[in-house]
């Protein structure tokens, strides 16, 4: 609970994945994938039930184990490669209704923790907001990113008529890092997507949001784990 709003935390754990085979439970340092979102959500101050929707048993009895609740199988026809992300959250308020707020956390964000899901709970509360989702920094800045005519020339994505020459004049721009979705379910099911004008951002540091969609992005995870875990060898 949140100023006696109740939550509801989903994370859609589909069996099938394109980048990296059986992603959800493939092992990440010392815990399946899936495991480091159950961890973190089950430490939240707000969430009042953490569910996992996956059409997958295995997924499902790893899940278990890990602590989460699998109150219903989801449908096949709902774990598809052609799925839109936000059908799994629509179905999870469906079937559990009566939440004042849901809360998606996609288990590729392994390195979000408690506090950012918390932190992202209190700025859509604090600010009367509708949705609010978790970003970052992004390191290219689109004052800098063109496409290609036909003919090879350079067009803007940004036109601007003061052209940005220094990276240190160019304003802050922040993308989706994929690992904190927060919305209030009345206002969800009207919407059907999380981003709209009415949602906001929370931002997160780049070192806790990298996502997982390559193997290197893996080898990159394991690489800061390797490093927090040295860092806070050394400060004991």
């Amino acid at each position: 609970m949140i100023q006696n709003k109740s939550v509801l935390a989903m994370i859609p754990a589909r069996g099938g994945s394109k980048g990296v085979s059986r992603k959800n439970i493939r092992q990440l340092s010392d815990k399946p994938l899936i495991a480091w979102s159950i961890e973190e959500a089950k430490k939240s101050k707000y969430i009042d039930r953490l569910v996992v929707s996956t059409e997958d048993i295995e997924i499902a009895e790893i899940a278990k184990a890990w602590g989460a609740e699998i109150p219903f199988m989801r449908p096949m026809e709902l774990a598809l490669d052609t799925t839109p992300g936000i059908d799994p959250v629509l179905h999870t308020i469906e079937m559990l209704p009566n939440y004042d707020y849901i809360v998606m956390l996609q288990p590729t964000s392994p390195l979000r923790t408690a506090e950012d899901i918390d932190r992202c709970l209190e700025c859509c509360i604090n600010q009367d907001a509708n949705a609010c989702v978790s970003v970052t920094l992004t390191d290219k800045s689109p004052y800098w990113m063109y496409q290609l005519s036909e003919e090879n020339a350079l067009l803007p994505v940004i036109v601007s008529d003061k052209p940005v020459l220094r990276r240190q004049d160019a304003p802050d721009v922040y993308v989706l890092n994929g690992a904190v979705y927060v919305a209030r379910t009345s206002w969800l099911k009207n919407t059907k997507s999380f981003l709209h004008e009415e949602t906001i951002g929370y931002p997160m540091p780049k070192d806790r949001s990298v996502d997982v969609d390559t193997m290197m992005d893996i080898l990159i995870i394991e690489t800061i784990l390797r490093e927090k875990k040295k860092s806070g060898a050394k400060s004991k």
